[in-house]
């Protein structure tokens, strides 16, 4: 008889084998590491953090530099009243004209016409440049009176053939106060002021002027003519 209760008790029982608890995990393989391409990124970060150096450094590195402010003609010397000074990056590779060496560059002459707002490079300028082509370079020496008192290099005049009696005086307006009286038209229309330098001695000012015009060729020998005969008078055109 008891035989017989323990068979009927066991036969209830799952034949489900036991689960393993709940704090024993199964066991993981290990990580693969990959040293190569935790080289790569930390090489990328120091690029780029070098690259960001770089930059910074080159922005904050600028020179104050030449820039044009009026067109320059071949030939022509720049002066105070057309250039200003620019901050650019600083460049080994380029040959900017940097602000204080302007008066230096106020010596050369242009090699070629330099439109408004262009930044000045060393290879613009030389001691001596070419003539633009069909163009001519014309000394005048003028009296006191025979030409505007604000007359500059840059201006653009006219020159007209006038007697050669008496002398005058600047005018007011800046307009020649000629010493003599026009006698026809202008010999010369538009013509281009180079250079101005006054003929005063250290003692006494003389008034006189001396001034190189550039002109058209075929006005070249006219305009000569009148300046030997020292009877010639420039006058600022309107506008300029």
């Amino acid at each position: 008889m008891k035989i017989q209760e323990r068979t009927g008790a066991g036969a209830g029982r799952s034949a489900v084998p036991a689960q393993p608890s709940v704090g024993d995990r199964l066991p993981t393989p290990p990580r693969e590491r990959k040293p190569a391409l935790a080289a790569l990124a930390v090489l990328l970060i120091l690029v780029g953090a070098l690259g960001v150096t770089m930059l910074v450094l080159q922005v904050g590195n600028r020179v104050e530099v030449v820039k044009v402010t009026k067109e320059i003609q071949a030939g022509e010397s720049v002066t105070n009243s057309d250039v200003t000074p620019v901050m650019v990056a600083d460049d080994d590779s380029i040959n900017y004209v940097t602000w204080d060496q302007l008066d230096t560059l106020k010596t050369l002459k242009a090699k070629s016409t330099i439109y408004s707002d262009t930044v000045v490079m060393g290879q613009m300028f030389a001691k001596k440049a070419g003539l633009p082509a069909g163009k001519a370079s014309v000394g005048l020496a003028l009296k006191e009176g025979t030409y505007p008192a604000d007359i500059k290099a840059g201006d653009i005049v006219s020159a007209y053939r006038v007697n050669s009696t008496g002398s005058g005086s600047n005018s007011s307006d800046g307009n020649s106060g000629s010493g003599g009286t026009s006698s026809g038209g202008a010999l010369v229309d538009n013509a281009r002021v180079n250079t101005v330098a006054e003929d005063d001695d250290a003692t006494v000012s003389t008034g006189n002027l001396s001034l190189t015009l550039l002109v058209d060729q075929a006005d070249a020998a006219a305009l000569a003519a009148a300046a030997a005969a020292n009877q010639v008078a420039v006058v600022h055109v309107p506008g300029n």
